[in-house]
């Protein structure tokens, strides 16, 4: 299940698109104002974008180019538009669109491309039950991790949060998207149980800058891995 936000002042379009995220497993948020999805992205984390380039106040091409500005610079982002000339087309991949989509809508056609978007930023992929990234390997069906050859136990929730942080290397993570992700409950009850699940992988899997890659907390967001240079090449994934 991917997260997704939709921004478009049209309320048929949004939920025409809502529609099909939803009946394709995803998560969807709605937006009507640019401003609006801005604030929220300070604040939360999604996996795809779909924008609406003409919109009241700030325009979706001004959107995009806030969020390109931003820690979400590599966030998959759908623009859809009434615009179809050809300079309306090279204006908005270059603002920073990874697809750009005319209306009306095909919903196969979206869907389809909505597909391509995600597997093209690495995020449309199936879950794996091992994998390798520098000094650590992981196997989650038996819930245990290696540490240069030295095996770690770790409970189901760690193991998918550690799996989580690694496999969105670099990318800040909020809090509400890995407590949605991992627990599925309320993010607003939780935030003290991520916290304590952060800091007992950080110390069970030794993540400091010696051996490579350390979480660090995003303020009044979430938290990110960071790969430091030290032994952090991906080793690659083993069989499923």
């Amino acid at each position: 299940m991917m997260r997704c936000a939709v921004l478009d002042d049209d309320k048929a379009q949004t939920e025409l698109v809502s529609k099909l995220l939803g009946d394709a497993g995803h998560d969807c948020e709605v937006f009507h104002q640019g401003r609006s999805l801005i604030n929220r992205l300070r604040q939360d984390t999604y996996d795809l974008l779909v924008i609406d380039w003409n919109m009241p106040g700030m325009s979706g091409i001004e959107v995009l180019e806030n969020v390109r500005d931003g820690q979400h610079a590599s966030l998959p982002v759908l623009m859809i538009t009434s615009r179809s000339d050809d300079e309306d087309v090279v204006k908005g991949l270059a603002a920073g669109a990874d697809d750009y989509i005319v209306k009306p809508l095909n919903p196969v056609i979206f869907m389809a491309r909505v597909d391509a978007t995600l597997r093209r930023a690495n995020l449309n992929k199936p879950a794996r039950s091992s994998a390798e990234w520098g000094i650590y390997s992981f196997d989650v069906p038996t819930e245990t991790a290696m540490v240069r050859g030295e095996p770690v136990k770790l409970t189901a929730k760690e193991m998918a949060l550690a799996m989580m942080l690694f496999e969105n290397m670099s990318r800040p993570l909020s809090r509400s998207y890995l407590l949605g992700a991992i627990w599925g409950q309320n993010p607003e009850a939780e935030t003290r149980t991520l916290d304590a699940h952060v800091s007992r992988i950080r110390s069970k899997l030794k993540l400091r800058a010696e051996n490579g890659f350390r979480i660090l907390p995003v303020y009044s967001y979430g938290y990110r891995l960071e790969p430091t240079g030290a032994g952090t090449e991906e080793a690659g994934d083993a069989d499923d």
